[in-house]
């Protein structure tokens, strides 16, 4: 009788054991799924700011090719150097809402400074100044597609982090939900058309 005594409190020690080792496999299986969706949402955050400097760094060939054409202009070309320098000094990982923000006065900037070729018939028709506006419409699109591939990242690890149980392991962890990028009240206005 103590022999069976001694095996079946081995057995319930190995099953103890078992589900233990199972349990911590399973959070283990969680903590990297987290990491590995932030790392995403990292990823995606670096090929935004990429795509970011490639347009910031467009822009001075486009103000000096400007500048040949309409060198008075001289307010547009010192409010594109300033939202320039502050675009590539916010990180979006850290901040998107400050990133977005930047990425907008830079862009009010920008076109303020593609106005200007209105003005300018020769300037428009400038083939250095047609070339840098269809790279910089080409950059506008990656861009674009960054943000939707950052947003579709940050979509699928908020939704990891507030789901159960993994919203137990985010909550000890620090793993904390996320914004995503989101037009500001400017974007979502209807353009008005005008014939």
């Amino acid at each position: 009788m103590k022999c069976r005594g001694i095996a079946s409190g081995t057995l319930v020690l190995i099953i103890v054991v078992g589900v233990l080792l199972v349990g911590g496999m399973s959070l283990m299986g969680s903590y990297n799924g987290l990491v590995t969706k932030d790392t995403v949402v990292e990823q995606k955050a670096a090929d935004i700011e990429s795509q970011l400097k490639r347009r910031a760094d467009l822009v001075p060939n486009l103000v000096a090719t400007v500048k040949g054409y309409a060198s008075h202009e001289k307010e547009i070309f010192e409010n594109i150097a300033n939202a320039r320098s502050r675009l590539l000094t916010v990180k979006i990982s850290d901040d998107p809402a400050a990133a977005q923000a930047a990425s907008q006065q830079f862009n009010s900037a920008l076109s303020r400074l593609l106005a200007i070729a209105e003005n300018y018939p020769d300037l428009k028709a400038d083939q250095s100044f047609i070339r840098l506006q269809d790279e910089l419409a080409g950059t506008e699109n990656r861009i674009n597609y960054a943000r939707l591939e950052f947003n579709k990242a940050i979509q699928d690890y908020n939704r990891t982090v507030r789901s159960f149980p993994t919203n137990l392991l985010a909550g000890i962890a620090g793993f904390d939900r996320k914004q995503p990028f989101e037009a500001d009240e400017a974007d979502k206005a209807l353009p008005t058309v005008s014939f």
